[in-house]
């Protein structure tokens, strides 16, 4: 009897928890901020300005990006018709190329905005008209997850060289084709693998939305980032389990615990991902900063949501141990996977800097990697972007 009493209250438990829907999406804008994706033209103006009067940290931020690969304005574009990326990149046919160059795509973007030399711009252009001629598809197992990390990048560009390059763009139509036609199918109906995969897909999915004023495709992204983003940062508010995203079908606490990696005591700030590695969680958590962010630019703030307290809590708690705490026998086994990344600026600088959170193990793990770098992904250079940006 007792058993049987237990059973129900574990099932009402995880029916519960599964019934909880994520705060509803916000609604497109009336009217798109542009340049908005991530970064906007405030933001913009005073990293131009920081760095015109020489201060620090945006005049080293500036010297990392211009001395990188990224910046190199003889760089030979690698365009593919078909990019084909299995798991981890392998087979990799354009995977690398594809997002390098969309990266760099962006540091051209930001060193034209920044340094106002033309040739930045034209750099930038030269990119994306490469790949806007040339791709019609991604294919094997990676696709989604690829097409989420370049078409991340992409628009970047494109809001800063559309929006703030008085030049010409002649293939600007053409490049609004590419996004429209080749990435956004790919990465709009979500993923059910790794949470890391779906957030990194919305972001590409808010992104290229933006840039195409698309309100729909925004709306449909908007929702399943918030129910993604409830789904991959625990809060003890969710309840005794994580919440989860209900078409997963997750309905029972041992599938719950087996996709959080075998993980059985859950935390403030712990991640799906946490067990797994913290570089791939790192790629989560960038990706709920940088959609966040966005959502602010675009009029609608999330840092005040329970978006913002959950990335508030996962860079907390994951910034600790990557400074250097042993791990609990609770947490992990034991044994974690360290390698967060280049991640933090973003949420700090909103979290701590504009909302008056004390994040002290962030700040530190935040300051200690300045300049931020470029995960070779879809994060780059947020020290100049985001550091102590009060716009």
């Amino acid at each position: 009897m007792r058993r049987t009493a237990l059973l129900a209250a574990s099932a009402a438990l995880v029916a519960g928890v599964l019934a909880r829907p994520a705060d509803a999406a916000p609604s497109a804008p009336a009217a798109f901020v542009h340049p908005g994706v991530t970064v906007s033209k405030g933001q913009l103006d005073f990293t131009r300005s920081k760095v015109n009067a020489g201060a620090q940290p945006w005049k080293s931020a500036l010297d990392r990006m211009t001395a990188s690969k990224y910046a190199d304005l003889n760089r030979t574009p690698k365009p593919r018709a078909v990019v084909e990326c299995g798991s981890y990149s392998n087979p990799n046919l354009g995977c690398t190329d594809e997002r390098e160059d969309a990266i760099a795509a962006y540091t051209h973007a930001l060193a034209w905005y920044i340094t106002r030399d033309e040739r930045h711009a034209r750099k930038a252009i030269e990119l994306m008209d490469a790949w806007s001629a040339v791709i019609r598809d991604h294919t094997n197992s990676n696709a989604p997850l690829q097409a989420g990390w370049a078409g991340s990048s992409w628009p970047r560009a494109a809001e800063i060289i559309k929006h703030t390059y008085t030049g010409t763009w002649a293939n600007s139509g053409r490049f609004a084709t590419m996004l429209r036609t080749v990435y956004l199918p790919e990465i709009i109906s979500g993923s059910h693998s790794n949470g890391n995969w779906e957030l990194s897909m919305m972001e590409a999915a808010v992104g290229i939305s933006v840039f195409l004023e698309d309100k729909a495709s925004y709306d449909k992204a908007m929702a399943k980032f918030r129910t993604r983003t409830a789904a991959y940062v625990y809060l003890e508010s969710d309840g005794a389990l994580p919440k989860t995203v209900p078409s997963q079908n997750l309905d029972t606490r041992e599938k719950i615990v087996k996709y959080w990696q075998g993980q059985t005591t859950f935390v403030n700030g712990l991640s799906q991902e946490t067990c797994r590695d913290f570089t791939h969680t790192g790629y989560g958590l960038s990706a709920i900063s940088h959609v966040a962010e966005t959502s602010r630019i675009q009029g609608q703030d999330l840092y005040g949501t329970d978006v913002g307290e959950r990335l508030r809590h996962g860079l907390g708690f994951h910034a600790r141990y990557q400074l250097g705490a042993g791990a609990e026998g609770w947490l992990c086994g034991g044994s974690l996977k360290l390698g967060l990344g280049p991640v933090s600026e973003v949420g700090h600088n909103a979290l701590a800097n504009r909302l008056g959170h004390a994040m002290t193990n962030t700040g530190t793990l935040t300051l200690r990697g300045r300049p931020a770098g470029s995960n070779n992904l879809f994060v780059a250079w947020e020290t100049l972007t985001h550091g102590d940006n009060p716009a």
